[in-house]
C-alpha cells in the first residue's frame, strides 16, 4: 500500500495548481483520501476535538450495515423467481444467488455510475471537494426499488435525487430531503407501473404457475380491505396457498415469514430483520440513532393501535404489530429517518420526528387505498418539518432556562 501511496504522491503535481490537470484536483483528491487517510492535520495550537472517523468512515458504516439487507435481497429474488415458476429449491441456494446478482448487481453499478459522474462534475464545476455523502445514497437507492426496473429509469432517478434532492441546496450536508426517497418518489410518479414491480416471472420471461401473484403482503392487505368480505389477517393467510413459506410453518404471509423476509417486494426491503441487523450496527458505531429508530416503530405501533379502537375498515382492524413488518417501515426507520442531514437534530425532537413518521406511515397506508405504502411519503413530508420541530424544541428549552434563571 505504501507503494501505491508514494506512485499517487509523485501525481500530484500534475492536479495541483498550476499542474496540467489542475481542473480535476478534486477528482484526484477523491480517490486518494478514499484509499488512505488524508495527510493533513488540526492546527497545532488552540483546543481541537480529534477523532478517527470522518465523513467517508462514516458513509462506509453505513453501507456496511445495508449488506445484510443486500445480500439477503439477493437471495429474494432468485427464491421469489423460483417459487413463482414452480421450481424446487432452498432460500439459500446458490442457484438463487447467482440468479439474484444476475438482477441486482446490475442496478447497484448503474446507480453509483450515474451518481458518481453527477457529484464528480459539480465537484470540478464548483471546485470543491467530492461529496462522499452518494456511498450511501448510490446503495440505497438499488435497494429500495423492484429488481426489474429498468436501469435507465434507475440511472435517470439518481440524477434527479441528486441533482433536486442535494445539489440545488447546496450539497451533502445541506439537503433538506432524503436523497434516495426523492428518487424514489421520482420514480413513483414518473413510472408507477414499474416502481409498483412487475410479477416475477417477467424477470426471465418464463411462465408462474397457477394461482400465484406477485403482489406484494400490503398490496393483498390494501385490496382485502377493499374488498371488505374478511380480515386483512384472514387475507394474508389466503394468499399464495400453493407455496410453503420459506420461514414459517404458517401461511406465505405469516407474520414470522414477513418479519424473516421471505415476501416478494423491492430489492432491501422485505427483510424486517435483516434491516434491525442494520440497525443496530448503525447504533454500535454511534452513526445512527437509536431514538428515531425506536420512535418510529413506537409511533406506527400507537397509530395502529387506535386504529384497532376505531375498527372503521379492515384495515383498521389489522393488528398493530403486523405494521412493523409490512412493507418498507422497518428498513425506511433505520436508512431513511436517521438521515443525519435531513432528520431532526435536537435529542427531543427526534423523538417526536420518528414517532410522527411512523404514525404517518400507517395513517397513509390505511386512510388511503390509491397508495398502500407510506413510509416514503412520511420521510419526505417530516424531512421539510424537521427544522420546524427543531425550533421549537429550542425555543421550548429557552423558555424553561429563562423561566429558572428569573428565581
Amino acid at each position: 500500500m505504501k507503494f501505491l501511496h508514494k506512485i499517487l504522491e509523485k501525481q500530484r503535481p500534475m492536479f495541483e495548481k498550476g499542474g496540467k490537470l489542475e481542473k480535476l484536483y478534486y477528482l484526484f483528491e477523491a480517490g486518494e483520501t478514499f484509499m488512505f487517510s488524508p495527510s493533513s492535520t488540526a492546527a497545532k495550537k488552540g483546543v481541537q476535538i480529534r477523532d478517527a472517523i470522518d465523513l467517508k468512515r462514516m458513509m462506509m458504516t453505513v453501507v456496511i450495515a445495508m449488506i445484510p439487507c443486500l445480500i439477503w435481497g439477493i437471495f429474494n429474488v432468485g427464491y421469489q423467481h423460483n417459487i413463482a415458476t414452480g421450481q424446487e429449491t432452498t432460500f439459500f441456494s446458490l442457484d438463487n444467488l447467482l440468479f439474484g446478482a444476475r438482477w441486482v448487481l446490475p442496478i447497484v453499478l448503474v446507480s453509483y455510475a450515474a451518481g458518481g459522474l453527477l457529484e464528480a462534475l459539480f465537484a470540478v464545476i464548483r471546485k470543491h471537494p467530492i461529496n462522499e455523502g452518494f456511498l450511501v445514497t448510490g446503495m440505497l437507492i438499488p435497494l429500495i426499488v423492484p429488481p426489474t426496473i429498468p436501469l435507465w429509469q434507475v440511472a435517470l432517478a439518481t440524477i434527479f435525487g441528486v441533482v433536486v434532492g442535494k445539489e440545488i441546496f447546496g450539497g451533502t450536508g445541506m439537503n433538506v430531503l432524503n436523497v434516495a426517497m426523492t428518487a424514489r418518489a421520482f420514480l413513483y410518479f414518473a413510472y408507477p407501473l414499474e416502481i409498483s414491480g412487475q410479477v416475477w416471472t417477467q424477470m426471465a420471461g418464463d411462465t408462474a404457475v397457477n394461482g400465484y401473484s406477485g403482489a406484494t403482503a400490503l398490496a393483498v392487505a390494501n385490496n382485502v380491505s377493499i374488498a371488505g368480505t374478511q380480515t386483512v389477517v384472514e387475507g394474508l393467510n389466503q394468499a399464495n396457498t400453493m407455496l410453503a413459506a420459506p420461514f414459517s410453518s404458517g401461511s406465505f404471509f405469516s407474520f414470522e415469514n414477513m418479519l424473516i423476509g421471505g415476501i416478494p417486494g423491492s430489492i432491501g426491503e422485505t427483510s424486517a430483520l435483516m434491516a434491525l441487523i442494520g440497525g443496530l450496527i448503525l447504533i454500535a458505531t454511534g452513526v445512527g440513532s437509536w431514538k428515531i429508530i425506536v420512535s418510529v416503530f413506537a409511533g406506527a405501533f400507537a397509530m395502529g393501535t387506535i386504529f384497532n379502537l376505531a375498527g372503521a375498515n379492515e384495515f383498521m382492524a389489522l393488528p398493530a404489530h403486523y405494521h412493523l413488518v409490512l412493507g418498507g417501515l422497518a428498513f425506511g426507520a433505520v436508512f431513511m429517518a436517521t438521515d443525519p442531514v435531513s432528520a431532526a437534530q435536537t435529542e427531543i425532537g427526534k423523538w417526536i420526528y420518528g414517532a410522527l413518521i411512523g404514525m404517518l406511515t400507517v395513517i397513509i397506508r390505511v386512510l388511503n387505498p390509491a397508495y398502500p405504502e407510506g413510509i416514503m411519503l412520511a420521510v419526505l413530508f417530516m424531512n421539510v418539518f424537521a427544522p420546524l420541530i427543531d425550533f421549537y424544541v429550542v425555543q421550548a428549552n429557552k423558555k424553561r432556562r429563562m423561566a429558572r434563571a428569573t428565581v
